[in-house]
């Protein structure tokens, strides 16, 4: 009678042990959890905390093409202003808004931009969607215009302001990388013709 008792405890300890989770997974499980946490706060911080909403009664607010004439920028009206900007990424500006002059006045007054790549918007920004934008754009029924940032603030070594005007009004403007800005912001030497790199971006970019 003693086998099959001792048999029966041991059958019943394997089962308890079964059961009781090993440290390993119970380090696994952590993991996750503060992966999950973390990846949450990443998140949150480049899709919300990181940008701030533009002051429609604020210079930041003002929108400026460049004068094919003189190349100085030039102040457009604009209504329905809606924007967001960063100081966490020199390409943060996005824009929505309307512009009421007429497509041939704007392509002969002022400056056409001849790459324009619309970047990425924060989920929330829902007025700017970046692959309309630039489907629009290829199917020629919106024009690219070099802008101008509204305020010295703005502006950020490399970093070209964008306006898109679709054939209806609707314009869109973003900050977007140039050649000079693509080259410094990935510590490559700058192509010729570029103007020399800030200190204080170099330093920046060497931490």
């Amino acid at each position: 009678m003693t086998g099959p008792e001792k048999g029966s405890d041991k059958s019943g300890r394997l089962g308890r042990d079964r059961r009781r989770p090993h440290n390993g997974t119970l380090v696994v499980l952590g993991l996750m959890v503060f992966c999950a946490v973390a990846g949450t706060g990443l998140y949150y911080t480049l899709q919300y905390a990181a940008r701030v909403g533009i002051d429609k009664a604020t210079p930041a607010a003002k929108v400026f093409l460049t004068s094919a004439a003189t190349g100085k920028p030039q102040e457009v009206t604009v209504r329905d202003f809606d924007g967001i900007t960063s100081k966490a990424t020199p390409v943060g500006y996005k824009a929505c808004f309307r512009l009421d002059t007429a497509m041939p006045m704007l392509t002969q007054n002022f400056r056409t931009y001849a790459d324009p790549k619309p970047t990425t918007a924060p989920r929330h920004f829902t007025c700017f969607n970046p692959a309309r934008i630039d489907a629009a754009l290829k199917a020629h029924t919106a024009i690219a215009f070099l802008g101008q940032p509204a305020t010295p603030a703005d502006a950020a070594y490399g970093v070209d302001r964008v306006v898109a005007v679709t054939n209806d009004g609707q314009a869109y403007a973003w900050s977007q990388l140039n050649r000079c800005g693509v080259a410094a912001y990935n510590a490559r030497p700058v192509p010729e013709g570029c103007p020399p790199v800030p200190e204080d971006l170099n330093a920046r970019l060497a931490h």
